[in-house]
């Protein structure tokens, strides 16, 4: 596994259901924004416009093992893994404020397409940034 990326998540009460705690989707959004700190904004849309390559979910598992609260500012502790030349596999975990374990566990299985929807070999562009930071 790579170094452990940290990405803050303020909760909003928009994230939350009639109980007061976050809607569970919501963590995908949360996840997913992380990742995409972890591999940069600009990389991925500048592959996108000039290569017609991206990247999608292929599997998500989430275990949840404590509510996150309205107004709580958590942490997204975020790992990855390359598993042959088109898969990376994410770790990802949500950290309440001082909590004792990971609130929500997430690990999500990535791979690289075309516009066509046909698998492609992670690009350069994405996979010596993503190797430095192992």
């Amino acid at each position: 596994m790579s170094k452990v990326y940290h990405h803050p998540v303020q909760i909003y009460y928009e994230d939350t259901d009639h109980s007061g705690v976050v809607y569970h989707p919501n963590f995908l959004k949360y996840f997913e924004r992380a990742r995409e700190h972890v591999i940069d904004s600009n990389r991925l849309a500048t592959l996108w416009q000039e290569k017609g390559l991206g990247f999608a979910v292929y599997k998500a598992n989430l275990t949840f093992q404590d509510g996150v609260e309205f107004a709580e500012i958590c942490d997204v502790r975020t790992t990855y893994q390359f598993d042959g030349k088109y898969k990376t596999v994410w770790r990802q975990e949500l950290w309440r404020p001082d909590g004792t374990r990971a609130a929500v566990i997430a690990d999500i299985e990535m791979v690289c397409l075309d516009k066509n929807k046909q698998l492609q070999p992670i690009p350069e562009e994405i996979l010596t940034p993503l190797k430095a930071g192992e």
